[in-house]
């Protein structure tokens, strides 16, 4: 199996195993640790109803994530309360219910053994070594990889710490070579950071909001100069450049639960009541009723793998190929029980939805263009042809001697009078990945990227969007980053995390 296989087996399917128990040791030690504002709640705060307090004063010895497990199994009230109300969500839609979720009917042992070790190359096996050297410790267990790890760099500033959206190469890299471990300890351990409270001011993290990275500290004990205990710090962007809250991390987890169950047939992560009720926290974030009329989610600029101003903020591509493979993960491995029943019709009525409108009004190709050439604007009714008032001014010069006769893709944004025709990789890939995209337009977007090879990629790794702002263009979207100026970092720079995706999708 490679990158492309776990890639792919990120998506519904049939489970091959089913595991009614895991016994992957976590080997926490005698540590004690302090728990952060936004923690979930730990053995002793779940045996209250309903009751989830601040926890930021208090210490804890480091617990087994399996006996938390078990606290939570034996606390009903807490949990179907939680739960419920993690279910109320969009109400009524209309919908049909389809046979969706579970593992009903699935028999099998705990876990998969590792796959066979193959002859490796000199470069994979220092590429091994590095990402080896990159692992971070919680409590004597590996729970994942920091950003980056450059030793001659004295200031990492938040490099050193450990990013959902990051770790997510990593951890399919881990599951292909049968390290389960690390994977497993990472998605238990970031739920445990995930936000339960609900909060009424504008600096706190919202209900179910995952953390976009978190740090694992080294303190001293109160009263005992000698004596230290880790902890976990996360970080849900009050102290981001930009201080924007993430999006995409509670989708990056959801889509790695569920590569971590199809490739090590452990499904009993994805069962236990705290990771359910996690997942469907962070579902109904997405879901939630708001001012917004599109079913694509509506998201700030920074808040995704461009986590930097760029001009992206609105409805960015990346963030609604993510958000639909994120509900079809969702919807495959959500439990049956009444609390579960709107939720999972709320599911089906987005995906159908959500998908219509990228494969209707994001893509783009030759025909397309000229039938945006020929828009009339200020139409009103519901027959509209241009239902989004585009002014056919809005395409630039570059796009017409650009886009390729044979091939096509899926614009980066759509919004009133707005929109991006730039190139963005990931969501054009994941869109393939995923299945938002259909057959045709999976392979105009692959003939798109071998017809304009020497643009994306050339002689380096895949560009994370094309073209890039320039000039005063630059100055006004980017508000003069120095950090992005044109062919660099996130305003098309080069990406190697992008050729795993877009290696999957050639095959």
């Amino acid at each position: 199996m490679g990158i492309a296989e776990a890639a792919l087996h990120t998506m519904p399917g049939a489970f091959a195993a089913h595991s009614p128990a895991s016994n992957l040791p976590l080997g926490a030690d005698a540590r004690r640790r302090k728990r952060n504002t936004n923690l979930v709640p730990n053995a002793r705060a779940l045996q209250g109803l309903l009751k989830i307090p601040r926890l930021r004063s208090t210490r804890r010895q480091c617990q087994r994530i399996d006996d938390l497990a078990r606290v939570t199994e034996g606390n009903g009230n807490w949990v179907k309360d939680a739960m419920n109300g993690a279910s109320q969500v969009l109400g009524d839609v209309s919908v049909p219910d389809q046979a969706v979720g579970g593992n009903g009917g699935l028999n099998g042992n705990a876990v998969k053994p590792p796959p066979q070790r193959r002859k490796t190359s000199s470069v994979e096996d220092e590429a091994w070594e590095l990402l080896q050297e990159s692992m971070v410790y919680y409590c004597g267990s590996p729970v994942g990889t920091i950003a980056a790890n450059d030793p001659n760099d004295s200031d990492p500033a938040n490099y050193d710490q450990v990013f959902i959206r990051d770790f997510v190469p990593s951890g399919i890299a881990f599951l292909l070579k049968g390290e389960y471990e690390i994977v497993r300890n990472f998605i238990l351990h970031t739920l445990q950071l995930q936000s339960w409270e609900k909060t009424m001011d504008c600096h706190s993290p919202g209900q179910g909001l995952m953390p976009a990275s978190f740090k694992v500290r080294t303190i001293p004990l109160d009263g005992d100069e000698d004596a230290t205990e880790e902890v976990l710090d996360p970080d849900f962007g009050e102290a981001a450049i930009g201080r924007v809250a993430p999006v995409d991390s509670g989708l990056w987890w959801i889509i790695l639960l569920r590569a971590y169950g199809k490739c090590s047939g452990d499904l009993s992560v994805q069962e236990r009541i705290d990771v359910q009720t996690g997942m469907k926290m962070i579902l109904k974030l997405c879901l939630a009723d708001g001012f917004d009329m599109f079913p694509t989610l509506l998201v700030t600029d920074g808040s995704c793998m461009i986590d930097r101003r760029m001009g992206i903020h609105g409805h960015p591509l990346e963030i609604q190929a993510l958000f639909y493979s994120a509900l079809l993960c969702a919807r495959e491995m959500l439990t049956q029980e009444d609390g579960s029943a709107d939720l999972i019709r709320a599911l089906n009525n987005r995906l159908i939805a959500l998908s219509f409108h990228i494969r209707e009004y994001y893509w783009l190709d030759m025909q397309k263009l000229n039938e945006i050439y020929r828009y009339k604007t200020e139409e009103y009714s519901y027959d509209a042809v241009n239902k989004f008032n585009i002014y056919p001014d809005q395409i630039p010069p570059w796009l017409v001697e650009w886009i390729p006769p044979k091939g096509g893709y899926f614009i980066g944004n759509l919004q009133p009078a707005h929109m991006d025709f730039r190139f963005f990789a990931l969501g054009n890939l994941w869109s393939i990945i995923s299945s938002m995209a259909t057959a045709h337009q999976s392979h105009a977007i692959l003939d798109l990227i071998e017809s304009k090879w020497s643009d994306l990629v050339a002689e380096m790794p895949l560009k994370i969007c094309y073209p890039a702002l320039e000039n005063q263009e630059w100055k006004i979207i980017t508000g003069s980053d120095p950090k992005n100026t044109p062919w660099s970092y996130h305003n098309g720079g080069s990406w190697p995390t992008l050729l795993c995706s877009q290696w999957h999708v050639s095959r």
